[in-house]
């Protein structure tokens, strides 16, 4: 089953993108499927910030790990709502969700 999110790019251009729920997929690889400036250089290993982005609706998330605790104190342009994009793994529980990458 497929969600809708909404993923504004780094020049203010909103993305309505269907994200599929039974894949495994998280949001940083649905960003790259669509071809979104999303680098996710680590792969998704919480080890770069390069997927990060600001977290715009109230979806509940899971908590930030420890891993992303860590990446995100050492980044830059970092908010009180920033979440790397490659922990928030695709849910139902996040039809609606919008976010906003954070500047590179």
């Amino acid at each position: 089953m497929d969600i809708k999110i909404t993923v504004i790019d780094r020049e203010g251009e909103a993305h309505q993108l269907d994200a599929p729920t039974d894949m495994a997929m998280n949001l940083m690889e649905v960003c790259k499927a669509y071809e979104l400036p999303v680098e996710g250089t680590c792969g998704g290993m919480a080890m770069c910030a390069s997927c990060q982005c600001y977290v715009l609706s109230d979806n509940p998330l899971d908590e930030k790990s420890e891993e992303e605790q860590a990446m995100l104190s050492e980044a830059f342009h970092v908010k009180e709502n920033s979440r790397l994009g490659c922990q928030i793994p695709m849910d139902k529980k996040l039809e609606g969700l919008k976010v906003e990458l954070a500047p590179e």
